[in-house]
């Protein structure tokens, strides 16, 4: 248990050092405009980056079929994204479609 505790504090320096250092530095010096534009598309990058490959792929190959559930509840939750630009309502779309898909073919 006492090894937990130090993995879990090492955890938490080494989370808070990787965001406190960059903001210490980036705070004191002037960002130019563009480079400012450019970071507000990392974290759509980022979470394009980690659910496409889940929402395309099964099993190793593209599943572009109306059995895969998670692409037909990626459908209105993209539509929802772009309408609202809202991360609250497009998530809960998301889970809401995929509910509501899974009941109407009878998956778990």
């Amino acid at each position: 248990m006492e090894n937990f505790f130090w993995v879990v504090i090492g955890m938490l320096a080494v989370t808070y050092l990787a965001r406190l250092v960059p903001m210490l530095v980036l705070s004191r010096m002037e960002i130019p405009e563009g480079f400012r534009r450019w970071l507000r598309f990392v974290p759509v990058a980022v979470l394009s980056a980690l659910l496409v490959p889940n929402i395309l792929l099964q099993n190793g190959s593209l599943a572009l079929r109306l059995d895969n559930t998670y692409l037909l509840a990626a459908v209105p939750t993209l539509i929802v994204a772009a309408r609202f630009k809202n991360i609250f309502l497009t998530v809960l779309c998301g889970i809401i479609c995929l509910m509501l898909i899974r009941l109407a073919f009878g998956m778990p």
